[in-house]
């Protein structure tokens, strides 16, 4: 998957989110944002390593839809999915190995599993 390192233009609806097959890793976050900045390097190793993955960047703040659909608190945050269903969430990953877990689960675990990985 080639790894997206700008904010999508515009925000998908929650519905549109959950219509992409296959795997999706949804980030949330604000390019303000420190934690979202320092985070840029891990997520980066870690999402490129797969290839076959959609990578969503998407702005978060108040009002924002998508980010309330998925309940996102704190960023950065990375909803990872499988045919529209969560499998897997990691808030504020500090380092690649934060976000091996949770990778390692969006890889195996069947849609149905929902797995939360905080940082």
């Amino acid at each position: 998957m080639a790894f997206v390192g700008d904010y999508a233009a515009s925000e998908p609806t929650a519905e549109a989110v959950a219509a992409l097959p296959g795997r999706v890793a949804l980030e949330f976050g604000a390019p303000w944002c420190g934690h979202c900045q320092a985070a840029q390097p891990a997520l980066a190793q870690a999402l490129q390593a797969r290839g076959d993955a959609t990578h969503l960047k998407v702005e978060d703040g108040k009002g924002r839809p998508l980010g309330r659909a998925y309940r996102v608190k704190l960023w950065p945050t990375l909803v990872l999915l499988r045919d529209g269903q969560e499998v897997a969430r990691v808030v504020r990953p500090r380092e690649a190995a934060d976000l091996a877990d949770a990778l390692a689960r969006w890889d195996a675990a069947p849609p149905a599993q929902v797995e939360n990985v905080s940082g």
